[in-house]
């Protein structure tokens, strides 16, 4: 004989058995965390991570500036960068200083003050116009004659006391491969007397300084024509009755190398080494 169940228990058999299957089909369905953690990652799941790409705009951005290279670490400082040589054959650098125009004196190295303002007196014109004695003057091998520079300091000295005149560099001095050159303006009482530029010759660097000085007494001595001191060295008739008078002309042989030449000397000097003087020409 078939058992009876009532309408709601019937009812209530086909929820719970229905609840049961959905359960059942979750846990089915859904995979456990430890699952999860073990499953391979699949680029195609609908839960992987999209790559990263960069936007379409960045793409005409300039790159970063690349960051400052360090500075090198200072060299340290050694005597000869502290205290170099200078190469006096590239220029000497010595420009006159230039003086403020309100100050009470003048600027010798563009000024022409006094010049020609009035003669000198009688005194200092008869020491400076008067004859060169014979014995002064020297002659070189070449058959120049001249007067020693040391001598025209003398007459100015004579003239206007020591002191009393002076020498004014008007420029820098100019060094060029073989020579020195610079002008100078003779000053004497506070006048301008004149202008001229010196130079000298020189062989090697370590004869610059030298040269510089053989530069200044050559524009002294051209300072000096222009007050007639030692004119006569300039006087054609002077310098032939000296030549004939004082000078003579003689072969000398140069002691290490044997060679002979002609050369000129006063008549009361002799040959002197490396040259000794010769009865036959060459």
């Amino acid at each position: 004989m078939a058992t009876l169940i009532p309408r709601a228990a019937r009812s209530g058999l086909s929820e719970a058995s229905s609840v049961q299957s959905r359960l059942l089909r979750s846990s089915i369905s859904r995979p456990t965390a430890s699952q999860c953690l073990h499953r391979p990652f699949s680029s195609t799941s609908r839960y992987a991570a999209a790559p990263y790409a960069r936007k379409t705009n960045d793409a005409t951005k300039s790159p970063p500036p690349p960051p400052p290279a360090p500075k090198p670490a200072a060299k340290p400082a050694s005597i000869d960068d502290q205290s170099p040589i200078k190469d006096m054959s590239s220029g000497l650098a010595d420009e006159p200083l230039i003086l403020d125009e309100g100050v009470r004196q003048v600027d010798w190295t563009r000024s022409f003050h006094g010049l020609s303002s009035q003669p000198f007196s009688k005194e200092a014109a008869d020491v400076l116009l008067a004859p060169i004695p014979f014995d002064d003057v020297e002659v070189k091998p070449d058959g120049i004659i001249y007067l020693p520079e040391i001598k025209y300091r003398r007459i100015l000295n004579r003239s206007f006391g020591p002191g009393g005149w002076g020498l004014a560099p008007r420029g820098e001095t100019i060094v060029t491969p073989k020579s020195i050159t610079r002008e100078y303006a003779l000053v004497a009482h506070g006048r301008l007397v004149s202008v001229a530029r010196g130079e000298q010759d020189y062989f090697s660097p370590e004869g610059i300084p030298t040269a510089t000085e053989g530069c200044k007494s050559n524009a002294l001595m051209r300072c000096c024509k222009d007050l007639g001191v030692a004119s006569e060295l300039w006087d054609p008739r002077f310098i032939r009755k000296f030549m004939k008078d004082k000078a003579k002309q003689v072969w000398v042989e140069h002691v290490p190398s044997k060679k002979k030449k002609q050369m000129w000397l006063r008549k009361d000097d002799e040959v002197r080494y490396p040259y000794k003087e010769s009865k036959f020409g060459a």
